[in-house]
């Protein structure tokens, strides 16, 4: 069927029309399931465990069982995936995952959170995820570009080193484990069934970006790059693309972000959930803006975001991903329990005057 559209309709627009499709199942499922690293990161640094981290668990174990079940049964072919085929970075992984970390909690929200809360009309999500965007394009080939080569650099892997020697049949094990313990929090957390479900379909959207963009590069005419879900570079190629390029290619990444956004937005009205939300003296400008700039940097520096190295990387079980994404963790809590800290010396300090 994927060969009958290629020769009708051509290479750009099927490969498109794909990212876009995986989007909308995206969207919809993230907003449904209020997916967040940031919440989850927050309830494990104040120590619960709590409904966000169990949506995280399923979102992760369910991408890894059905993308390393995928593989262990020939239907996936990842080999010539990015986070494997081509030399990554040990320093860039740890060093821009700490840095993603800091940024989402100051932001309130990761890379593709804040492309969810954008589609449902907040506006604060909306400017942090443009400066965000436009750092981002800045560390690659602006004039960031140059101090995030730098910190790649300290310590690389080649590209026949980066995959975790985990046999894709025990890793399908190892995610279902996981899987399972993730909906056993979910139930003992009392998260309401269609969150839990809507998970899955989360990680459902990330292993059906590796399969068909797999299958793509497999009988497309063009280059199809095979990957799954991202949004730094995506989004990069999508702001170009609407501000400064008006024959931009079609891609999978072009076709991804105006479906989640899309999605999410669809699912926001029909939940009635869709409404203006703004900057104010509790969400001030500049601590987003912040984030913003740590999370643009630190995604390129990291090889991605929360969903694209963490999520999507993990799931294929590349090290640098999974170094990223636990870098991410740390440096989300170490930020929020210091932000927490401080909180509560300036509350002492009133009480005392």
């Amino acid at each position: 069927m994927l060969e009958d559209l290629l020769i009708r309709f051509g290479d750009p627009p099927v490969i498109a029309a794909c990212g876009a499709l995986v989007g909308l199942l995206f969207g919809w499922s993230a907003e449904r399931s209020q997916f967040c690293l940031r919440a989850a990161t927050v309830e494990l640094a104040e120590g619960r465990l709590g409904p966000r981290l169990a949506v995280w668990l399923i979102v992760f174990f369910a991408a890894l069982t059905l993308v390393q079940g995928g593989i262990a049964k020939g239907r996936i072919d990842v080999g010539d995936a990015r986070q494997l085929a081509s030399a990554g970075s040990v320093s860039g992984a740890v060093l821009g995952g700490l840095m993603f970390g800091a940024g989402m909690i100051l932001a309130r929200g990761c890379a593709s959170r804040l492309l969810v809360l954008s589609a449902t009309g907040n506006l604060r999500a909306l400017v942090t995820g443009l400066v965000l965007t436009i750092v981002a394009q800045a560390a690659l080939g602006g004039v960031l570009a140059a101090p995030r080569e730098s910190l790649a650099a300290l310590r690389l892997l080649g590209a026949g080193e980066r995959a975790l020697p985990i046999p894709p049949g025990i890793a399908t094990g190892l995610g279902a484990a996981g899987l399972l313990a993730g909906l056993g929090l979910a139930r003992f957390t009392a998260l309401p069934a269609g969150r839990a479900i809507a998970a899955l379909f989360v990680g459902a959207a990330v292993a059906l970006g590796w399969w068909v963009t797999a299958r793509l590069a497999a009988t497309a005419f063009e280059i199809v790059p095979v990957t799954s879900i991202t949004f730094t570079g995506p989004s990069t190629d999508t702001l170009m693309a609407l501000v400064g390029n008006r024959a931009a290619p079609l891609s999978f990444g072009l076709g991804l972000v105006p479906g989640v956004f899309t999605g999410a937005a669809v699912s926001a009205v029909l939940a009635r959930r869709w409404k203006i939300e703004r900057f104010s003296a509790e969400t001030p400008l500049e601590r987003y803006l912040v984030g913003a700039v740590l999370m643009g940097f630190g995604a390129m520096l990291a090889g991605g975001c929360a969903v694209g190295a963490g999520v999507s990387g993990g799931a294929i079980l590349s090290i640098t991903s999974i170094l990223a994404l636990a870098a991410m963790w740390l440096g989300a809590c170490a930020t929020h329990l210091a932000l927490r800290q401080a909180r509560m010396s300036r509350g002492s300090q009133g009480h005392r005057l």
